[in-house]
């Protein structure tokens, strides 16, 4: 077990790459899946342990990966296990992408309930409900979900809620389905638009994605291609608020300027400077920002992903702040961490109130989750004093290499075993 040990009140300076986006590639790893022909070489893969874990799965179903630094070769035509039962596939969420996969390709698989960051009751029943409208039958049995039909026939689904997770992976079975397929009340995230676009490469035939509805007309098989994946709008979102919060002037390289404008408008609100350019975002501040009130919305609005660690900045910001989260409901785990370091929050259901202070200290804290871990990272950055934060098996999963990259920047972090 590691953990992080920062000395705070570091301004920082200098350039970060970003990379690709985790939640487009642990969709489109098990997209590649339905290749049935030619080896995929998926490119900008991020060197995260959800990527690790997702890989270690895909092999024990047969599947041949290679990995040459961020570039991944997946050949599934070697593919023979049609369950997925290990214990990878039960800690790790976004492994339920593996029961559309597989039953576009095959027309049946067994996966075992996933697990993953304990932020809310993340039910998968949009995802049976599209499945089932595409004439699948699905069960579950001692936590195992089966799925199984003699063929899928392409219908109009409508989402009861908008669901990244339900659009990408009906999409998916449906991109193989007889006939067309029409996903209305879609989400519209852009590593919706990049799974699209991937099964697009590799010969499927969908349209509309990045609106609210998607058509899909199915196609025979899919074969293997070469893809790149987009830039981590998280990632990115994350060093734009540390460097906020931090003070200097931090320029955020490899990025997609427009996945960023809420979270540029909200840093812009506060009293930051943002300067965008073609593939990169500028952040400039001299420490003093002023609340603002927040509500995460599905995408364009503002992610649900960046919440705790703007909260982290609003600790300090002058004046008082609301964030509404609307998308989980126990999303402000890592307020009681924050509250250690000499936080003022009161929360209220899905609504923290934030009254800015003068400065955090540092204490011993502990990511509660993924994005949790980003905020109490950047808590320390800010903090006067020493701040220790443990569990960061949690940022692993989705930041690579958060402590050298920041350290690249000024900061003053390392990474100790515990």
């Amino acid at each position: 077990m590691d953990k992080l040990i920062i000395n705070g009140g570091k301004e920082l300076f200098g350039s970060v790459d970003i990379g690709g986006a985790k939640n487009a590639a642990v969709a489109i790893l098990p997209a590649a899946i339905m290749a049935s022909e030619n080896v995929c070489v998926i490119d900008n893969i991020p060197e995260i342990e959800d990527i690790q874990c997702e890989e270690r799965i895909m092999e024990s179903l047969g599947c041949k990966i290679t990995r040459v630094k961020d570039s991944v070769t997946i050949d599934s035509t070697t593919l023979v296990n049609l369950n997925a039962n290990t214990e990878d596939v039960r800690n790790m969420r976004a492994s339920y992408y593996l029961i559309g996969a597989l039953l576009g390709r095959f027309k049946k698989a067994r996966v075992d309930l996933p697990g993953g960051c304990p932020i809310g009751v993340r039910p998968i029943d949009q995802h049976i409900k599209g499945f089932e409208a595409l004439g699948a039958n699905v069960k579950i049995e001692h936590g195992t979900v089966i799925v199984e039909t003699d063929r899928l026939i392409g219908t109009n689904i409508y989402f009861d809620v908008v669901s990244v997770g339900a659009t990408i992976n009906v999409m998916l079975a449906a991109t193989l389905a007889e006939g067309t397929t029409v996903l209305e009340n879609a989400a519209k995230e852009p590593h919706v638009v990049d799974v699209a676009n991937f099964l697009n490469t590799m010969g499927a035939n969908i349209k509309g994605a990045g609106t609210d509805v998607i058509r899909i007309t199915g196609v025979e098989k899919l074969t293997g291609c070469n893809y790149s994946v987009i830039p981590d709008q998280i990632e990115a979102g994350t060093y734009m608020i540390a460097a906020a919060a931090c003070g200097g002037c931090v320029t955020v390289n490899n990025v997609i300027p427009k996945h960023l404008e809420s979270i540029s408008a909200k840093l812009v609100e506060m009293g930051a400077e943002v300067i965008e350019q073609d593939d990169s975002v500028t952040v400039k501040s001299n420490k003093t920002v002023k609340g603002v009130n927040i509500k995460t919305l599905p995408y364009p609005g503002f992610p649900t992903d960046v919440q705790q660690p703007m909260s982290t900045i609003l600790c300090t910001a002058k004046g008082r702040s609301i964030i509404n989260e609307s998308i989980w409901e126990s999303r402000f785990k890592h307020i009681d961490e924050l509250k250690k370091m000499g936080a003022c929050v009161k929360v209220e259901g899905r609504v923290a109130i934030i009254d800015g202070v003068s400065k955090l200290t540092g204490a011993i804290v502990k990511a509660t989750d993924l994005r949790a871990g980003a905020a109490m990272v950047i808590a320390g950055l800010i903090a006067e004093g020493t701040t220790e934060v443990t569990s960061i098996e949690h940022i692993d999963r989705g930041y690579p290499h958060i402590e050298n990259k920041f350290k690249a920047l000024g900061a003053d972090i390392r990474r100790e075993s515990m």
